[in-house]
């Protein structure tokens, strides 16, 4: 399988990154070793997760889903095989939250905790936090990088400018770079990511691995009227997209996927990996069956008329 270097960093991955934010939500402790097993048996090894997964269902407070890649990686003695990356700055209780140095040195340690391991490959600051100095947030990193306790840095739903200001102070006082982004990026939400991030991503060699890349599922196909949605954990975020622009998405979708023997799923995330600003896009899945077809997406290789027939379908209206 081909790996890409993810930014100008020492790390080399997959075409696709597993989004672990099902873990401790939609996919069980079970389920989620099942799917973490099949998912490197099929050759990839890159995870994402953060430590706010999945704070937002009921009864949960935060770390569950590194609690179990923690588990699953002490179960199975296979940490030097995985590119394990999460996140920190998202409030996980009243006061914890934010890129401050005190606050950056107190989680990590808990995310390597719950996580059962002594590194992070990749570490990333999940949103931008313009109440501390980025000079303070990229000295805690680099004060991480020196412990062992962090090996690559990135960011995650960063403006632009704000990106671009980061990336100015590494270069200007020596300091750890962030070396990916991680942006809403899918066929029916263009407009946050291209442009002026894109631009910036390209020109300074950031690496992309976007998040949402199925559009919560609705890129799929298996969206494609109200009722497909109703009682869905994701039914609320995919209506949205059930108009005219997205569903010409999805007929778009539907005819390049015929021409290559896909579905419109593989195809929306070809269409991500043939970007050339992107390094490797986020997916989930909660049972084996949507995880072969997501590896199987790494296989298609779109060619310049059926991107350019999805290009036109989506163009940001």
């Amino acid at each position: 399988m081909e790996k890409r270097r993810l930014g100008q960093s020492s790390l080399m991955v997959p075409p696709i990154t597993f989004g672990c934010n099902v873990f401790g939500w939609t996919a069980d402790e079970k389920t989620s070793f099942a799917l973490l097993d099949a998912w490197l048996d099929a050759g990839f090894n890159f995870l994402d997760t953060a430590d706010v997964y999945s704070r937002w269902v009921p009864g949960n407070t935060g770390g569950e889903s590194e609690t179990i890649i923690g588990k699953w990686m002490k179960a199975r003695g296979n940490r030097d095989k995985v590119i394990l990356a999460t996140k920190l700055g998202i409030e996980m209780a009243p006061g914890k939250k934010g890129l401050s140095r005190a606050y950056m040195q107190e989680a990590v340690e808990a995310s390597l905790r719950r996580l059962q391991t002594d590194y992070i490959d990749l570490y990333q600051s999940h949103r931008d936090d313009p109440d501390t100095p980025i000079e303070e947030t990229l000295s805690a990193y680099a004060d991480l990088i020196k412990a062992g306790k962090v090996r690559e840095i990135g960011a995650s739903n960063f403006a632009a400018d704000r990106l671009a200001a980061s990336l100015k102070i590494s270069s200007e006082k020596s300091l750890p770079r962030y070396q990916s982004l991680q942006p809403q990026y899918s066929l029916v939400e263009r407009t946050e990511f291209e442009g002026p991030l894109e631009e910036l991503c390209l020109k300074e060699k950031v690496g992309v691995i976007g998040y949402y890349s199925l559009a919560s599922g609705f890129l799929s196909g298996k969206y494609r009227s109200k009722a497909d949605a109703e009682g869905k954990a994701r039914g609320s975020r995919v209506e949205k997209y059930l108009n005219d622009y997205g569903l010409g998405v999805i007929k778009a979708l539907d005819e390049v996927a015929h021409r290559y023997e896909a579905k419109p799923g593989q195809v929306a995330i070809a269409w991500l990996i043939a970007r050339p600003s992107v390094t490797a896009p986020i997916v989930s899945a909660t049972n084996l069956e949507q995880l072969a077809e997501l590896v199987e997406a790494a296989e298609i290789e779109l060619d310049a008329e059926s991107i350019a027939k999805i290009d036109a379908a989506s163009k940001p209206q």
